[in-house]
């Protein structure tokens, strides 16, 4: 089943490409300097990660265990 139909894949994606972004822009900030277009999206992305990684780290666990225990 794709991703887009089943909600916990979606969810895993998207904490996924948050948690990557946000990598990316920590070990090369030159990468994500553009803030419209394509790589804006992904520039969001790792402005989510930075701003809410209370949240994201809480997401990301959560989902961990949903994966491994369901």
């Amino acid at each position: 089943m794709s991703a887009l139909f089943n909600f916990n894949s979606f969810l895993t994606v998207v904490l996924l490409v948050i948690c990557t972004c946000t990598y990316i822009k920590i070990q090369f900030p030159a990468i994500l300097n553009d803030r419209t277009g394509f790589r804006g999206f992904f520039w969001k992305a790792a402005r989510i990660g930075e701003r809410l990684s209370p949240w994201v780290a809480f997401g990301c666990f959560a989902m961990g265990v949903s994966t491994i225990f369901f």
